[in-house]
Protein backbone atom coordinates (compact mmCIF):
# COMPACT_ATOMS: atom_id res chain seq x y z
CA UNK A 1 0.00 0.00 0.00
CA UNK A 2 1.35 3.47 -0.94
CA UNK A 3 2.55 5.63 1.89
CA UNK A 4 -0.27 9.01 2.71
CA UNK A 5 1.53 12.08 2.58
CA UNK A 6 1.63 13.68 5.82
CA UNK A 7 0.79 17.60 5.99
CA UNK A 8 0.43 20.26 8.81
CA UNK A 9 -1.45 24.00 9.24
CA UNK A 10 -1.22 26.34 11.82
CA UNK A 11 -4.67 25.54 12.79
CA UNK A 12 -6.22 29.11 11.63
CA UNK A 13 -9.30 28.99 8.51
CA UNK A 14 -6.92 30.85 6.62
CA UNK A 15 -4.06 28.33 7.10
CA UNK A 16 -6.48 25.58 6.64
CA UNK A 17 -7.22 26.79 3.23
CA UNK A 18 -4.09 28.60 2.36
CA UNK A 19 -2.71 24.84 2.75
CA UNK A 20 -4.81 22.67 0.38
CA UNK A 21 -4.68 25.56 -2.42
CA UNK A 22 -0.99 24.45 -1.67
CA UNK A 23 -1.49 20.95 -2.35
CA UNK A 24 -3.85 21.07 -4.74
CA UNK A 25 -1.36 22.62 -7.24
CA UNK A 26 1.65 20.52 -5.68
CA UNK A 27 0.33 17.35 -6.01
CA UNK A 28 -0.93 14.70 -8.53
CA UNK A 29 -2.70 12.79 -6.48
CA UNK A 30 -4.57 14.63 -3.14
CA UNK A 31 -6.71 11.52 -2.06
CA UNK A 32 -3.02 10.16 -0.90
CA UNK A 33 -2.66 13.27 1.32
CA UNK A 34 -3.47 13.56 4.76
CA UNK A 35 -3.90 17.45 6.42
CA UNK A 36 -3.73 17.76 10.16
CA UNK A 37 -3.34 20.63 12.44
CA UNK A 38 0.24 21.35 13.74
CA UNK A 39 0.43 20.06 17.23
CA UNK A 40 3.71 21.50 18.63
CA UNK A 41 4.41 18.09 19.15
CA UNK A 42 8.94 17.72 19.25
CA UNK A 43 8.50 14.68 16.83
CA UNK A 44 5.33 15.27 14.91
CA UNK A 45 5.46 13.79 11.46
CA UNK A 46 4.82 15.44 8.28
CA UNK A 47 5.62 19.06 6.51
CA UNK A 48 4.35 22.35 7.45
CA UNK A 49 2.96 24.42 5.29
CA UNK A 50 2.76 28.18 6.04
CA UNK A 51 -0.23 30.40 6.21
CA UNK A 52 -0.65 32.77 3.29
CA UNK A 53 -4.23 34.74 3.58
CA UNK A 54 -4.11 35.65 -0.11
CA UNK A 55 -3.59 31.96 -1.18
CA UNK A 56 -6.46 31.51 0.63
CA UNK A 57 -8.73 34.21 -0.92
CA UNK A 58 -7.97 33.06 -4.15
CA UNK A 59 -8.86 29.49 -3.63
CA UNK A 60 -12.41 30.95 -2.10
CA UNK A 61 -12.75 33.27 -5.16
CA UNK A 62 -12.01 29.93 -7.48
CA UNK A 63 -14.39 28.22 -5.66
CA UNK A 64 -17.72 30.48 -5.78
CA UNK A 65 -16.85 30.92 -9.53
CA UNK A 66 -16.10 27.05 -10.45
CA UNK A 67 -19.26 25.75 -7.83
CA UNK A 68 -20.87 28.11 -6.37
CA UNK A 69 -23.63 25.84 -4.61
CA UNK A 70 -20.47 23.53 -3.20
CA UNK A 71 -19.06 27.03 -2.08
CA UNK A 72 -21.71 27.54 0.03
CA UNK A 73 -21.46 23.66 1.53
CA UNK A 74 -18.47 24.70 2.53
CA UNK A 75 -19.38 28.01 4.34
CA UNK A 76 -21.89 26.02 6.28
CA UNK A 77 -19.50 23.54 6.48
CA UNK A 78 -17.01 25.91 8.34
CA UNK A 79 -19.90 27.37 10.70
CA UNK A 80 -19.72 23.62 12.04
CA UNK A 81 -16.61 24.28 13.71
CA UNK A 82 -16.06 20.56 13.59
CA UNK A 83 -12.10 19.53 14.17
CA UNK A 84 -9.93 16.57 12.52
CA UNK A 85 -12.21 16.55 9.53
CA UNK A 86 -8.92 18.62 7.41
CA UNK A 87 -8.37 15.70 4.92
CA UNK A 88 -11.77 15.47 4.07
CA UNK A 89 -11.98 19.18 3.28
CA UNK A 90 -9.07 19.01 0.97
CA UNK A 91 -10.21 15.83 -1.09
CA UNK A 92 -14.11 17.08 -1.03
CA UNK A 93 -12.64 20.77 -2.65
CA UNK A 94 -10.28 18.83 -5.19
CA UNK A 95 -13.51 16.72 -5.94
CA UNK A 96 -15.62 20.43 -6.46
CA UNK A 97 -12.75 21.38 -9.04
CA UNK A 98 -13.43 18.27 -11.02
CA UNK A 99 -16.98 17.95 -11.25
CA UNK A 100 -18.31 21.03 -10.00
CA UNK A 101 -21.51 21.36 -8.01
CA UNK A 102 -22.87 17.72 -9.20
CA UNK A 103 -19.94 16.63 -6.18
CA UNK A 104 -22.87 16.87 -3.94
CA UNK A 105 -24.50 13.69 -5.98
CA UNK A 106 -21.02 11.61 -5.27
CA UNK A 107 -21.80 10.73 -1.38
CA UNK A 108 -20.48 7.45 -2.00
CA UNK A 109 -17.01 9.09 -1.32
CA UNK A 110 -16.51 9.49 2.25
CA UNK A 111 -15.45 13.16 2.09
CA UNK A 112 -18.55 14.04 0.43
CA UNK A 113 -20.63 12.32 2.72
CA UNK A 114 -18.72 13.68 5.53
CA UNK A 115 -18.51 17.84 4.45
CA UNK A 116 -22.00 17.51 3.04
CA UNK A 117 -23.53 16.07 6.29
CA UNK A 118 -22.05 18.42 8.57
CA UNK A 119 -22.94 21.30 6.45
CA UNK A 120 -26.61 20.07 6.69
CA UNK A 121 -26.61 20.36 10.34
CA UNK A 122 -25.02 23.81 10.71
CA UNK A 123 -27.94 24.38 7.91
CA UNK A 124 -31.04 23.24 9.12
CA UNK A 125 -29.79 24.81 13.13
CA UNK A 126 -29.31 28.15 11.02
CA UNK A 127 -32.67 27.79 9.58
CA UNK A 128 -34.46 27.00 13.19
CA UNK A 129 -33.08 29.74 14.47
CA UNK A 130 -34.57 32.39 12.54
CA UNK A 131 -37.44 31.48 13.61
CA UNK A 132 -37.12 30.49 17.31
CA UNK A 133 -34.78 33.46 18.18
CA UNK A 134 -36.77 35.80 21.02
CA UNK A 135 -35.70 39.63 20.96
CA UNK A 136 -36.50 41.26 24.51
CA UNK A 137 -36.61 44.80 24.82
CA UNK A 138 -33.94 46.25 27.57
CA UNK A 139 -35.26 49.48 29.26
CA UNK A 140 -32.84 51.76 26.49
CA UNK A 141 -34.96 50.70 23.29
CA UNK A 142 -32.94 48.22 22.24
CA UNK A 143 -33.96 44.77 21.59
CA UNK A 144 -31.38 41.53 22.46
CA UNK A 145 -31.84 38.30 21.56
CA UNK A 146 -29.76 35.57 23.34
CA UNK A 147 -28.81 31.92 22.06
CA UNK A 148 -26.65 28.66 22.42
CA UNK A 149 -26.30 27.49 19.03
CA UNK A 150 -24.31 24.46 18.53
CA UNK A 151 -22.57 25.59 15.42
CA UNK A 152 -21.05 29.37 14.96
CA UNK A 153 -23.97 31.06 12.77
CA UNK A 154 -23.79 34.08 14.23
CA UNK A 155 -22.61 35.97 11.60
CA UNK A 156 -25.18 34.94 9.00
CA UNK A 157 -28.19 35.18 11.63
CA UNK A 158 -26.94 38.56 11.85
CA UNK A 159 -27.36 39.31 7.95
CA UNK A 160 -30.38 37.90 8.07
CA UNK A 161 -32.08 40.01 10.54
CA UNK A 162 -30.08 42.91 9.25
CA UNK A 163 -32.42 42.75 6.14
CA UNK A 164 -36.01 42.37 8.60
CA UNK A 165 -35.06 44.69 11.72
CA UNK A 166 -33.42 47.76 10.21
CA UNK A 167 -35.62 50.18 12.48
CA UNK A 168 -34.91 49.16 15.78
CA UNK A 169 -30.99 48.50 17.20
CA UNK A 170 -30.44 45.10 18.39
CA UNK A 171 -28.00 42.66 19.69
CA UNK A 172 -27.40 38.89 19.33
CA UNK A 173 -25.60 37.14 21.61
CA UNK A 174 -23.80 33.55 21.55
CA UNK A 175 -23.60 32.85 24.93
CA UNK A 176 -21.39 29.80 24.55
CA UNK A 177 -19.14 31.87 22.31
CA UNK A 178 -19.32 34.89 24.28
CA UNK A 179 -19.62 36.62 20.50
CA UNK A 180 -22.06 39.36 20.03
CA UNK A 181 -23.71 41.20 16.97
CA UNK A 182 -24.68 44.42 16.96
CA UNK A 183 -27.11 46.38 14.67
CA UNK A 184 -27.15 49.78 15.14
CA UNK A 185 -27.22 53.33 13.22
CA UNK A 186 -27.16 51.38 9.55
CA UNK A 187 -24.32 49.10 10.49
CA UNK A 188 -23.25 45.87 11.55
CA UNK A 189 -20.74 44.71 14.10
CA UNK A 190 -18.73 41.83 15.56
CA UNK A 191 -17.04 41.20 19.03
CA UNK A 192 -16.05 38.87 21.72
CA UNK A 193 -17.84 39.38 25.26
CA UNK A 194 -16.00 38.42 27.94
CA UNK A 195 -18.11 39.15 30.52
CA UNK A 196 -21.69 39.01 29.82
CA UNK A 197 -24.58 40.77 32.46
CA UNK A 198 -28.37 40.52 30.60
CA UNK A 199 -29.46 44.39 31.05
CA UNK A 200 -33.06 44.62 32.48
CA UNK A 201 -36.06 44.50 30.50
CA UNK A 202 -38.57 47.28 29.69
CA UNK A 203 -41.75 47.55 31.60
CA UNK A 204 -43.59 47.10 28.30
CA UNK A 205 -41.27 44.18 27.48
CA UNK A 206 -42.26 42.03 30.78
CA UNK A 207 -45.82 43.14 29.91
CA UNK A 208 -45.84 41.58 26.43
CA UNK A 209 -43.84 38.36 27.85
CA UNK A 210 -46.56 37.58 30.27
CA UNK A 211 -49.49 38.16 27.78
CA UNK A 212 -47.38 35.71 26.10
CA UNK A 213 -46.84 32.95 28.22
CA UNK A 214 -50.46 33.63 28.77
CA UNK A 215 -51.68 33.04 25.97
CA UNK A 216 -49.48 30.24 24.91
CA UNK A 217 -51.15 28.61 28.17
CA UNK A 218 -54.39 29.42 27.08
CA UNK A 219 -54.72 27.83 23.63
CA UNK A 220 -52.81 24.77 24.69
CA UNK A 221 -55.42 21.77 24.56
CA UNK A 222 -54.15 19.00 27.16
CA UNK A 223 -55.61 16.29 25.39
CA UNK A 224 -53.27 16.84 21.95
CA UNK A 225 -50.39 17.57 23.99
CA UNK A 226 -47.57 15.64 22.66
CA UNK A 227 -44.48 15.81 24.36
CA UNK A 228 -42.02 13.48 22.57
CA UNK A 229 -43.46 15.57 19.23
CA UNK A 230 -42.99 18.99 20.74
CA UNK A 231 -38.95 17.76 21.53
CA UNK A 232 -38.60 16.50 18.47
CA UNK A 233 -40.37 19.82 16.21
CA UNK A 234 -38.16 22.10 18.81
CA UNK A 235 -35.33 20.37 20.85
CA UNK A 236 -35.15 21.36 24.48
CA UNK A 237 -31.81 22.88 24.24
CA UNK A 238 -33.49 25.45 22.46
CA UNK A 239 -36.08 26.35 25.10
CA UNK A 240 -33.63 28.15 27.73
CA UNK A 241 -34.32 31.68 25.47
CA UNK A 242 -37.81 30.84 24.50
CA UNK A 243 -40.19 33.05 26.32
CA UNK A 244 -43.31 30.63 26.38
CA UNK A 245 -41.14 27.95 28.23
CA UNK A 246 -39.92 29.52 30.96
CA UNK A 247 -41.20 28.47 33.96
CA UNK A 248 -41.94 24.57 32.51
Amino acid sequence: MKAMKRYLYDGTADGLFSAISWILEEEADPENVVLAEHEQALFEDGFFINTDSIQAEQLFTRLRYRAPDAAYTLYLFMLAEKGGMESSLLHYISLVFTHGDKVSGYLTHPAVRDIVSTAKKAGRELHRMKGLLRFEQLQDGAYLAKMEPDHNIIQPLASYFRTRLRAQPWFLYDVKRRTAAQWSSGVLQFGAIEQFITPALSADEKKVQLLWRTFFKTIAISDRKNPRLQKSNMPMKYWKYLTEKQGE
